[in-house]
């Protein structure tokens, strides 16, 4: 049996004696601690999920994905449900489930904290018909995400994160929402709505504090839009974990929701734009549907 490290040559910016690196520490760490290593890098969108795919199809017994969440959800997505575990280096702009999840910044000490770690299951949610791992939403955060993403958008790194949250605090209309959660309906103007599996988007902000990966809900999060000042003043909430408590800010458990607009949504999974958009979105919890070595 082996074990599959797949390494996304985007996320970290790295450059491409830094990719090679990276798979030469990654191979050799596997080899020093008894296993067999099988290192690949990624081409372009969607070749993590299909490395992933391939590797448990073939009998590795850990999937490692070495990127940011994006790459961690492609990597998820294919081991979903499945008995493969997987194991992650962070190296986005983000990291927020390697961060919520206590993964060790440091590649080498996080290969080997995964390699010797006993599998664990978590929660998976979905949103759109697609699967994430950490955190999905509708509003801000996907117009970001999809400015992010942007083929034409070389740049990497969470200042250019920053910049474009910055640009669409000022630029952004809010929509309004009717959600359907449980036996409560709710239509709201709300300049984003949340669903999330993990506490933080990453770099300390903690979009649903009370949040855990393996309770078996997902965390249903609607800040509401009484004017772009009162929006712009809540921005600090969310790095001092106090969210629910703000203004015009909602947060509830869910098992499934039912997210209605007028206009098509856009929606992000795990910081990745959802490749359609619809006025009517379903989110829902698979509980304990994927395995992770992480420590």
């Amino acid at each position: 049996m082996s074990i599959a490290v797949i390494i996304n040559p985007v996320s970290g910016r790295a450059r491409h004696e830094a990719v090679s690196a990276r798979a030469r520490l990654a191979a050799a760490t596997v080899e020093r601690l008894g296993e067999h290593a099988e290192v690949f890098i990624t081409e372009r969108a969607g070749h993590a999920r299909e490395l992933a795919a391939s590797a448990a199809a073939g009998g590795a017994r850990l999937v490692i994905a070495w990127g940011g969440d994006g790459t961690i959800n492609e990597v998820a997505s294919a081991l979903a449900f499945g008995e493969v575990p997987l194991g992650m280096i962070p190296a986005g702009s983000g990291n927020g489930l390697a961060r919520e999840l206590g993964v060790d910044p440091n590649p080498e000490r996080a290969l080997q904290h995964a390699i010797n770690a006993s599998p664990s299951a978590i929660d998976l949610g979905e949103l759109g018909g697609r699967l994430f791992v950490n955190v999905a939403g509708i509003g801000i955060d996907a117009h970001i995400a999809a400015t992010f993403n942007a083929a034409g958008n070389l740049r990497r790194g969470f200042a250019v994160y920053l910049l474009a949250g910055a640009r669409a605090l000022v630029s952004y209309v809010p929509a309004v929402y009717n959600i359907t959660a449980g036996d409560q309906r709710l239509t709201v103007r709300a300049v984003l709505v949340v669903v999330a599996n993990s506490v933080q988007y990453g770099n300390g902000a903690r979009i649903a504090p009370g949040a855990r990966v393996d309770d078996g809900e997902l965390d249903l999060v609607i800040v509401e839009e009484r004017s772009r000042l009162a929006t712009l003043c809540r921005t600090p909430h969310l790095f001092r974990g106090t969210l629910a408590g703000a203004t015009g800010c909602s947060i509830r458990r869910i098992r499934h929701a039912t997210i209605e607009s007028a206009e098509p949504m856009i929606f992000h999974v795990d910081g990745e734009p959802g490749e359609e958009s619809s006025t009517q979105l379903t989110a829902r919890v698979h509980p304990a549907a994927l395995r992770i070595c992480v420590k």
